[in-house]
């Protein structure tokens, strides 16, 4: 049975995102908040970023600041359950098909007043694959407005080329608009009540400013993909064994055919000598769309 429409997943082919309002229950989202609760209590005691949190550069253990919580499935049940229920996995398979593979998981917090930008960036230019049958999902935990650091979105850029995401001859994960001919007055904001979720190509250009205001804005995401793309050499892709790789089924079959899909593709090489999450590897960056404190 389907989930989306026609008209829905034609607007996801034609503009690279789709928003559906409400989408997750409410008992699954109060099940998320109280979980995170745990998360910071556990950053409260932390004085750096280790390999399951992530701290805003302002953190102390006085006045504590988690910005993003890594790899999430693997460390709470409740956000593994969630990621392999039809409340997530059903409008992917509208999408993408019946054999899907995760990619990774993510809870940026976006915290009131503080919560750290993300640069304007394409997915796809740290996950090459062989086929563009990826995408993200987002689940929204707090109401999102216009002014608490949404998720902002180029619509139609994942028809388009891989922008280049280098600095000074190194990946840097972050773009330049100007030089790639983008005007931020035609980017969306994708808003909606908590328990909305997102889902964009992973070639749409994306990105979020600062949260400014006196709301919470977290975003819990699982980047998902077609089982039968693999990565390109190359890319930000662990590869430890196949039979790990499958492991990362969420549902359908896997397949040793990759598919091959005539899509354009920028090696994200070579890599920073700071690496880590999204914000330490474009931290490099030369250049800056967003601040980087208020």
């Amino acid at each position: 049975m389907e989930t989306l429409n026609k008209t829905q997943v034609q607007f996801y082919r034609d503009n690279g995102y789709l928003m559906l309002e409400s989408r997750i229950p409410e008992a699954e989202i109060e099940k998320c908040i109280a979980e995170i609760e745990n998360f910071r209590e556990e950053a409260s005691h932390l004085d750096a970023s280790n390999d399951r949190l992530d701290l805003e550069d302002t953190h102390t253990q006085d006045n504590p600041r988690l910005r993003r919580i890594k790899l999430p499935h693997t460390i709470s049940d409740v956000f593994a359950g969630l990621m392999r229920s039809d409340h997530v996995l059903a409008p992917v398979r509208d999408l993408i098909g019946q054999n899907l593979r995760l990619h990774t998981s993510k809870l940026n917090m976006k915290s009131a007043e503080y919560g750290a930008a993300v640069e304007w960036h394409q997915d796809w230019a740290f996950y090459p694959h062989t086929n563009d049958d990826v995408l993200a999902v987002g689940i929204v935990l707090n109401d999102v407005g216009p002014d608490n650091g949404p998720l902002m979105v180029f619509p139609g850029t994942h028809q388009g080329e891989v922008f280049d995401h280098h600095s000074n001859g190194v990946f840097a994960g972050a773009m330049d608009l100007a030089k790639s001919g983008l005007d931020l007055k035609d980017a969306v904001k994708l808003t909606g009540p908590r328990g909305s979720m997102s889902i964009h190509h992973a070639r749409t250009v994306h990105g979020s400013d600062l949260n400014r205001s006196d709301r919470d804005r977290m975003l819990l995401l699982y980047e998902i993909m077609a089982a039968d793309a693999y990565p390109v050499m190359g890319a930000m892709t662990p590869w430890p064994s196949l039979a790990e790789y499958d492991e990362k089924l969420l549902c359908g079959s896997g397949t040793i055919t990759p598919r091959l899909a005539d899509v354009p593709v920028r090696i994200p090489q070579p890599q920073p000598a700071k690496t880590g999450s999204i914000y330490e590897i474009q931290s490099t960056a030369h250049k800056r769309a967003f601040d980087t404190v208020m």
